[in-house]
């Protein structure tokens, strides 16, 4: 589903990481962790399409349009753009032909799933984090997109909010699609997520979580 072939990425002539060569299959759940500054949301928009890499190749078996679906930061998100959480929510559908009726429902579906009822009016700046980054998560959740690319998912969540994301991930990933998410909590890493990538040190090394996480116990994320 996802294959890097001699991949460097960063700033021109500054690659954060040695090449990268690595293969994901389809269907597989996978964290990028590592320090704060070494390249991991940097892979990840190389591999959406959103940033070009220094050299190297990414090859998806999906069509970068429609086949994958990235969740930025919400720090790039425009807090003043003047749209509600329903209208950033049902974003999810866009490319998508569905009866005014089913789209009512599965938007309903999505916002309640993520605990944002009542909600759905309130303008980007009236909604905390949490509440912003749930919105952010439920718009994913509207997309069909075998391909999930998640950059700190987890940012700003609260107990509760970290639960639903876990539960959605498990359920999208139960439904055969290609996770790949980028993640500062490594005791959620080991329990949720297979297998890692680790940056650290301009290296990469791809194994089982609960090994590489258990061999890095110096590595400082935030």
């Amino acid at each position: 589903m996802i294959r890097c072939q001699t991949l460097s990425w960063g700033a021109p002539g500054q690659p954060l990481t040695s090449p990268l060569t690595l293969d994901l299959e389809r269907g597989s759940l996978s964290a990028i962790v590592g320090a704060n500054g070494c390249g991991k949301s940097s892979l990840l928009k190389v591999i959406a399409g959103l940033q070009k890499p220094l050299s190297g190749q990414v090859a998806l078996g999906v069509p970068r349009q429609g086949g994958l679906s990235f969740l930025p930061q919400q720090q790039h998100l425009d807090r003043q753009f003047p749209i509600s959480l329903e209208e950033l929510v049902a974003a999810g559908f866009w490319g998508r032909r569905l009866s005014t009726k089913l789209r009512a429902q599965r938007l309903a579906d999505a916002l309640d799933n993520w605990h944002l009822n009542g909600l759905g009016a309130r303008p980007l700046m009236a909604l905390s984090g949490g509440e912003l980054q749930r919105a952010l998560l439920a718009r994913l959740t509207l997309t069909d997109a075998p391909l999930l690319l998640l950059d700190e998912p987890h940012a700003a969540l609260d107990e509760l909010g970290q639960h639903l994301l876990w539960q959605h991930i498990h359920a999208w990933h139960a439904e055969g699609r290609t996770l790949l998410v980028v993640c500062h909590d490594l005791a959620a890493v080991r329990q949720h997520i297979p297998q890692t990538l680790l940056i650290k040190n301009r290296e990469c090394t791809f194994g089982p979580s609960a090994e590489l996480i258990q061999q890095t116990p110096d590595m400082q994320v935030a």
